[in-house]
């Protein structure tokens, strides 16, 4: 596979950052769980990938997010957001804004439908932050940045493509049990090595799962903490997650048996995690039975999990689609081709999942009502 060349600028930053994960293993006896590479390599300060100044969204970048596909998107969850908000009161928290985009389609439905709710972001990175802040400038009065999680929240609390983001602990299941893999550095850089598993937790799920010899995959403790974080604060409302990923039987199906762990980079998928630390997306398929059990575990209930294609496709993104006049082709066609992307099999609409947990009686928005697969996790 032959992959673009990055800017010396952008070698130098993955040249640094090796560098400061080089002294992190040094610093712990020469070995790492994977789950610590995998959070410097994304958030390390200043020269992590979601801490840098690289482009990461769009054509440009190395992935494609659901907003960037098609406005309709964010205009469908506006609308199932209303639902709740008209009920339960407060506002919108979203959690990892990206560039913004989606604040910005989410806050321009509301004026149409004539919510006026607060809207707040969550963002760990400085340089996403001040994209967002760009993109939000001409309606940004009504979103507020926060630099932690508030003690009390009401109304929806949601992350689009934030839990795949998460370091996850990599996991080889061998004859005399499960062992953790991490990162040691040798002559050729990076390299694997197992580990005994002493986090108790950790071990407990291991082997829990119980899973062949030469069985390779992760668990994602992150997601679960988060989830539970989330709903002490959440006083009444919803949490509401998009993802790729499954649940628990699917995630860890015999034919997955080397995990799902991702390098994205310009729109290539690599098996490698290793390489160009900081230049590349790292990320881990989403196990929905972790998420539902850590919400229903902190009080929650979960009132909807369904494809992205069932969810839209309730909401009504073909109502939306036809308010553009097919014969208009120059506006009516980009906006078609997105939403059959959104929906197809073969592109978002089977993989990406749609997860609702709900605190105090909150209402279910709509959309799950139909296609609910709440059974599979």
């Amino acid at each position: 596979m032959s992959l673009p060349a990055p800017a010396p600028e952008q070698l130098e930053i993955s040249r640094k950052l090796s560098h400061c994960i080089h002294a992190e293993i040094a610093a712990h006896g020469g070995w790492i769980p994977f789950a610590r590479y995998m959070e410097l390599a994304l958030y390390a300060p200043g020269l992590g990938y979601y801490s840098g100044s690289s482009e990461k969204f769009g054509s440009g970048g190395d992935f494609i997010t659901a907003p960037q596909i098609s406005p309709l998107f964010g205009r469908v969850l506006a609308r199932q957001f209303a639902e709740v908000l008209r009920q339960t009161g407060g506002g919108v928290l979203e959690l990892g804004a990206g560039n913004g985009l989606l604040a910005r389609q989410v806050l321009g439905e509301f004026d149409a439908l004539g919510i006026d709710a607060p809207y707040s972001i969550l963002e760990v990175s400085g340089e996403l932050r001040a994209r967002q802040q760009q993109a939000l400038q001409g309606g940004a009065g009504q979103v507020h940045w926060l630099d932690s999680l508030p003690e009390k929240f009401s109304g929806v609390i949601f992350g689009n493509e934030v839990l795949d983001a998460l370091p996850v602990h990599l996991i080889h299941w061998t004859e005399s049990g499960p062992q953790e893999r991490g990162v040691i550095v040798n002559e050729e850089g990076f390299a694997w090595q197992d580990h005994s598993i002493t986090d108790p937790l950790l071990l407990d799920q291991a082997r829990a799962l119980k899973l062949p010899a030469g069985y390779v995959s992760e668990i994602n403790l992150a997601a679960p903490a988060l989830v539970n974080s989330l709903a002490e604060r959440l006083e009444s409302g919803l949490l509401f997650f998009i993802d790729y990923g499954f649940g628990r039987s699917e995630y860890y199906h015999p034919q997955r048996h080397m995990g799902t762990l991702r390098a994205h980079f310009r729109h290539h998928a690599l098996d490698d995690p290793f390489y160009l630390p900081g230049l590349c997306d790292l990320t881990a398929h989403v196990d929905f039975t972790a998420v539902a059990d850590a919400g229903l575990a902190a009080g929650l209930d979960v009132c909807g999990y369904t494809t992205q294609a069932n969810f839209l496709l309730a909401g009504g993104i073909t109502a939306l689609l036809a308010e553009t006049p097919a014969d208009a082709a120059a506006s009516y066609l980009p906006l078609s081709s997105g939403v059959q992307k959104l929906l197809s099999p073969a592109e978002m609409g089977e993989l990406f999942k749609v997860i609702g947990m709900g605190k105090k009686n909150a209402p279910c928005p709509s959309a799950f009502s139909f296609g609910d697969q709440r059974h599979r996790i």
